[in-house]
């Protein structure tokens, strides 16, 4: 039997641009599924994401492509799409005999899901680093290792062996898969997408955050900070109570961040305080789109805002009254004043 050229699955449309923080590394990666439902129905798609951006995916049905942006179909077209696609083509045929064949030489057993991962990671100092792993029924099967120029198997059974050992047969394919990883897949037509979607993979949402409270029981009150809108992905939520960040502990509950339908996300952190303890406390929030600012929220006491609001009201009422007191005197003294003197006069 021979193995499926696996390798013409993953020639790149298109490769990795550039990112807007310096510190963070860039991932690209091709995310193929197949889901095989007996020997005879085989379903086989695929998405490709540059970090969290999708930028195109492979139709199931006719296995045509969608492009999500306009400039990635212009990157495809510089890097001759439809001849890529037919290899593709023949490639992903080529896979599900694969598939069919290991099967029925195991004794492996329908319905069967075959995930693989293809990519590349660029990190900032202009280094990147290829990867290729395949999962069998949801958990890792094998792995490429670009420094060995071998396939390993990620666990102990028979499949992984039998698909290791076949891949490892096909030296040719071993050579040009490391290829492919570091140079085509991680360098090649970067200033082509670098120039295209220079706006997408430069795009920055600033963050929206809103503070409030939450009185689960009399003994404890729950300060949410919730945070909505930002983009890219990092970001950095704290506490500070009196000036001072509050450090990971029991009573601080940060979520994970959950993305939104308009490609952006949100978080929320929970900090769990006593009723009227006297301190005064501040969501920080630090997002790149920020710059070197950090958006400060307050959490205000409703309680103890309103005892100033009501104390602020008294003074005023009390000063509004002195003063009326006041000019009343003044006035009732200037009448006898004139008054007086009229009688003098007469």
């Amino acid at each position: 039997m021979q193995p499926p050229h696996l390798l013409f699955l993953f020639l790149p449309i298109l490769l990795p641009g550039m990112w807007a923080d310096p510190e963070e590394p860039q991932v690209i990666q091709y995310l193929l599924t197949g889901a095989f439902a007996s020997i005879s129905s085989a379903e086989v798609s695929c998405i490709v994401l540059l970090e969290d951006i999708p930028m195109l995916t492979l139709d199931p049905a006719n296995w045509s492509i969608h492009f999500y942006w306009p400039w990635v179909s212009q990157v495809a077209a510089e890097g001759d799409g439809e001849k890529i696609m037919s290899q593709y083509k023949i490639a992903l045929r080529n896979l599900i005999r694969f598939v069919h064949d290991t099967v029925q030489q195991t004794k492996q057993h329908y319905p069967l899901v075959v995930q693989i991962r293809l990519g590349c990671v660029a990190y900032p100092n202009m280094t990147s680093q290829g990867f290729l792993n395949v999962g069998w029924g949801g958990r890792d099967l094998v792995a490429f290792e670009i420094d060995k120029q071998c396939w390993e198997a990620r666990q102990p059974s028979q499949v992984a062996e039998l698909v290791s050992e076949s891949l490892n047969r096909q030296k040719s394919v071993t050579v040009l898969l490391e290829y492919l990883l570091t140079i085509w897949v991680c360098q090649s037509n970067f200033q082509t997408v670098k120039t295209y979607g220079k706006e997408v993979l430069e795009r920055q949402e600033l963050p929206v955050a809103t503070v409030f409270a939450r009185t689960p029981s009399r003994d404890e009150l729950l300060l949410v900070c919730h945070v909505t809108g930002f983009y890219p992905h990092p970001i950095s939520v704290a506490w500070l109570r009196d000036g001072q960040e509050v450090p990971p502990g029991p009573a601080l509950n940060t979520s994970t961040i959950l993305p939104n339908a308009d490609l952006t996300y949100q978080l929320r952190s929970v900090l769990a305080v006593a009723p009227r303890d006297g301190h005064s406390y501040v969501c920080r929030v630090r997002h790149r789109s920020l710059g070197t600012r950090s958006l400060l929220i307050p959490w205000e006491n409703r309680s103890t805002a309103a005892t100033i609001s009501i104390t602020i009201a008294v003074l005023l009422l009390v000063t509004t009254a002195s003063a009326g007191g006041f000019w009343w005197w003044k006035h009732r003294k200037g009448n006898e004043a004139t008054w007086e003197t009229q009688d003098c006069i007469i």
